[in-house]
């Protein structure tokens, strides 16, 4: 029987991370992937497909452009699912070599087939050709998670559709109904709405992405509204169904019904446990399937660690990547390598772009913290009008008196690669003085920080 310091189960960002860690130490590392091909859900079917769609999505339609050279303004005039398509098959190609790459310089050994627990230290792995029992002293599961899945929404692959299958609609619909107002229905609804397709959402909460900052999501929603989305919050589906005709309609609990050509269903993940055999290990999932893990991503069971979307919140990629090296590191003894989640930050792909870190508005009321905010608007921006984006802000929130940065949050062009100035400076121990004395390349949208730094001051200023 062939033995192993670490065997991973799920090559996704969280799984690649680990095992590359573990070689790294120079361990005899195994990673059991059930795809032919490594990456998991974060390249096959989730974050790299859904995320190259969006920028085929803002490049055919010229959605950037329009505000410049006006309403009627698109790259290609009839836009197809197949240009989407094509797209996002050439970057899952080009991840799926680059991260196969990565594995071999490592040596690290691939096993394909569907791994289950035999018990704390035997992982058996079966695919086509039979099973094998392999031995681990260690064991870190990163298998992720599927789209929930649920009776009253008849998926079939065609007009209604999960996340996974986006990209099986054979036509770009003309009229949508989207399920779900959390980051991938919220996501999928700013796509298609950027293709002209008219989309209805619905939303069982009061408002979309409760754990971001308000202000941010108010203006979020009035872009989607501007882009004629329906947003039907505080509804529920009660029952979905598709007509003689091909029309698909969802019949709401409060007696609405809403028809569209096509539904996508979005309303949460649930972990990939069903084949593990947690119990044969002493292990358990909640109705979620999520394994719960203490501080050092540890399950029950000492030597087996769960890390990335299957253990729940925040199921971000770059998240999981850095649980992955950690845990990996706590396998074998390394207490060295240290990550605080109070700095991860957050990009949300909508259109526009969503990107924070920190504390929100909200809950420093609720903490009683002495807070002061400043804005900078893109539109204030020579950057911003070179760009088109004349509707993004970033917001600085800081304490009173010491002025520390304590939240930073953007909408709009780049928020993602732009959040990671002021990730940076909150790190390190930043204030608000820093933005003020810095000097940014002009035309930037990073001179945000310094226009938003000064909007702060002048606050402060009224008051001192």
């Amino acid at each position: 029987m062939t033995t192993y310091d670490l065997i991973v189960i799920g090559s996704g960002p969280a799984g690649q991370r680990a095992a590359i860690y573990g070689a790294k130490l120079g361990k005899k590392v195994a990673l059991v992937e059930m795809r032919e091909v490594v990456g998991g859900t974060c390249i096959n079917t989730g974050t790299i497909p859904s995320k190259t769609m969006r920028e085929a999505v803002l490049h055919l339609s010229g959605y950037n452009y329009k505000s410049i050279y006006g309403m009627n303004y698109r790259v290609k005039e009839k836009i197809t699912m197949a240009d989407l398509a094509f797209r996002v098959q050439h970057v899952i190609k080009t991840e799926i070599d680059v991260t196969e790459a990565q594995l071999s310089r490592n040596n690290i050994e691939m096993l394909v087939g569907v791994a289950s627990l035999e018990d704390a230290t035997h992982v058996r792995v079966t695919n086509s050709r039979g099973s094998t029992v392999y031995e681990a002293k260690n064991i870190l599961i990163g298998t992720g998670t599927k789209p929930a899945s649920s009776p009253k929404v008849p998926l079939n692959g065609r007009t209604i559709v999960n996340s996974d299958q986006v990209l099986e609609l054979t036509d770009l619909p003309k009229t949508m109904i989207v399920v779900g107002g959390g980051v991938i229905g919220v996501e999928y609804t700013c796509m298609f709405a950027a293709l002209g397709v008219r989309v209805t959402l619905i939303e069982r909460r009061p408002r979309l992405l409760e754990f971001a900052d308000q202000e941010i999501i108010e203006a979020l929603s009035y872009h989607l509204r501007d882009a004629r989305v329906t947003m039907r919050l505080n509804e529920q589906v009660e029952s979905v169904e598709e007509l003689a005709d091909g029309t698909v309609v969802a019949n709401l609990e409060s007696k609405k019904k809403v028809s569209g050509d096509a539904l996508l269903y979005a309303v949460g993940r649930q972990g990939n446990v069903d084949e593990l055999n947690l119990p044969a290990a002493g292990l358990d999932a909640d109705s979620r399937g999520r394994i719960p893990v203490d501080k050092d991503y540890r399950t029950k069971q000492p030597n087996i660690f769960a890390v990335g979307d299957v253990i729940g919140f925040p199921s971000l990629a770059s998240v999981s990547m850095e649980q992955g090296r950690i845990a990996a590191a706590r396998a074998f003894g390394d207490d060295t390598v240290l990550s605080n989640p109070s700095y991860y930050p957050y990009g949300i792909y909508t259109i526009p772009e969503i990107s924070f870190i920190g504390k929100t508005e909200e809950q420093l009321t609720e903490e009683d913290v002495p807070y002061e905010v400043g804005v900078a608007y893109y539109r204030e921006s020579a950057r911003g009008q070179i760009r088109g984006d004349t509707t993004g802000r970033l917001k600085l929130i800081f304490h009173r008196e010491t002025r520390a940065i304590l939240g930073v949050h953007i909408i709009g062009d780049n928020a993602s690669e732009l959040l990671h100035i002021g990730q940076a400076v909150m790190v390190l121990g930043g204030t608000l003085d820093y933005f003020v004395d810095t000097v940014f390349n002009y035309p930037t949208l990073a001179e945000c920080y310094k226009t938003a730094a000064f909007n702060g001051m002048n606050r402060l200023s009224k008051f001192e």
